[in-house]
């Protein structure tokens, strides 16, 4: 496994959003969070980030092949940066993509001072962002009777 971060354009907007819509479709399903789930969002919303000069969106690149993606937000004024959203596709999930994702991200924005947050019920997330040494703030917020979002900071 060769991994690197690939910064993303505003022109490969389609691919990221199709990408992001196919690996976020499951848990739209499973938690009915049409407010707040990336597979949710107009290709739009993904472009006004991309445009964003505090956002930076990667391809997870392993070799030739995008196996999912990174935002991180980095205003670069010393304040927390944050990972919203990372996933890896399906086909690519449990082989450590994502780990090393973030460690790059990390690599590239600095080690300290970072923010994430995630789904209460999805104790695979939970477990890798405490692994990587993300602690939860104790700050959370119930979406629905089936998903409820907690933060996480590192630093």
């Amino acid at each position: 496994m060769n991994i690197k971060l690939e910064r993303i354009g505003v022109n490969d907007c389609e691919k990221l959003w199709k990408m992001q819509v196919e690996a976020f479709s499951e848990l739209l399903e499973k938690y009915r969070d049409y407010e707040t789930s990336p597979a949710n969002e107009p290709v739009s919303r993904v472009e006004e980030r991309l445009k964003q000069p505090f956002t930076y969106y990667y391809f997870i690149m392993d070799g030739e092949t995008a196996v999912g993606a990174i935002r991180v937000v980095d205003m670069k004024d010393g304040s927390r940066k944050r990972i919203s959203p990372v996933f890896i596709m399906k086909e690519y999930r449990g082989k450590g993509y994502a780990q090393k994702a973030i460690i790059a991200a990390e690599e590239l924005h600095g080690r300290d001072n970072w923010a994430l947050d995630t789904i209460l019920q999805e104790a695979g997330n939970c477990y890798l962002y405490e692994k990587m040494g993300y602690h939860r703030t104790g700050d959370s917020k119930v979406i629905n009777d089936r998903m409820t979002i907690v933060n996480y900071e590192k630093n």
